[in-house]
Formats: structure tokens, C-alpha cells, sequence
């Protein structure tokens, strides 16, 4: 199954290091069958912010990202980026061939709550919960 590595650096100053680190990291992660599918691209926020850059290298597997992030090609450059740069950076599994999201919806319902079974059976929305998702501030009073 795929998996990823997935940075949101949030600010990245211009130095000679960073640029290193540019220059390297390919031969870092193709080792590993690693390769870049987001690297320096525009991207369009549609909803809160995001504030800095993505970049999303793809790997065969789970095992394959992270024997390349604790590989020594890797580690002896991490610092050049760390140094002058913040972010995250997670290691995550895409989803298998065929994946289908009713299946995770129903496991969803099935855990719920037995008093939230009206929203399961109506498939509505729960009134704690606005569409995208966050919750509402607990009424005052």
C-alpha cells in the first residue's frame, strides 16, 4: 500500500543549507522507491489557513518511508532543513485499491453512542457538529 511523507513547513528562510538540502534529498529517498509529487507548487487554501509550503513524497509502502527517514543518507541532511526551517512532517499509509468510505462510515455509526442512534438511522448531521466538522462552543447560561 502507498504511504507518504507529508511536510507542511510553515516558514522556510533563504539559506545556502536549504538549498543543499534541495539538492540532496532526491538521492536520499530513491533508494527507497521515493519520489516527489508535491515540491514547490502553489497551492489555494479553500478553507482555514495554511500558512507556508507542502511537499508530499511518495513512497511504495509504510516500510519503504520510514526506512527512509531513519536512513543516514537522510539524517546526516535533516539538518541543513531543520536548521532554518519549522513544520511538521508525518509518515502516513494511503488507502488500499478499492477503498470504499462507507465502510469506515458505518464502523463510525456502529461506535457511536447508542442516544445518537436518530442522527445514524437519518444519516444527519449531529447538532453538535456544523458541517465542516468543528464543534459548536457549549452553550452559555
Amino acid at each position: 500500500m502507498t504511504a507518504y511523507a507529508i511536510a507542511h513547513l510553515r516558514e522556510a528562510a533563504p539559506h545556502p543549507e536549504i538549498a543543499e538540502y534541495i539538492d540532496r534529498i532526491t538521492a536520499t529517498f530513491e533508494p527507497y522507491g521515493g519520489r516527489f509529487l508535491v515540491h514547490g507548487t502553489q497551492h489555494e487554501v479553500r478553507e482555514g489557513t495554511w500558512p507556508g509550503h507542502v511537499v508530499v513524497i511518495g513512497f511504495p509502502g509504510i516500510t519503504e518511508a520510514r526506512a527512509w527517514w531513519d536512513s543516514p543518507a537522510y539524517q546526516q541532511i535533516a539538518p541543513l532543513r531543520s536548521r532554518h526551517s519549522e513544520g511538521d512532517i508525518i509518515l502516513v499509509e494511503g488507502v488500499p485499491e478499492g477503498y470504499d468510505p462507507a465502510t469506515t462510515a458505518k464502523a463510525l455509526r456502529e461506535a457511536l453512542p447508542a442516544e445518537w442512534a436518530p442522527f445514524n438511522e437519518a444519516r444527519t448531521p449531529s447538532p453538535a457538529l456544523p458541517p465542516h466538522g468543528r464543534r459548536r462552543p457549549a452553550p452559555v447560561g
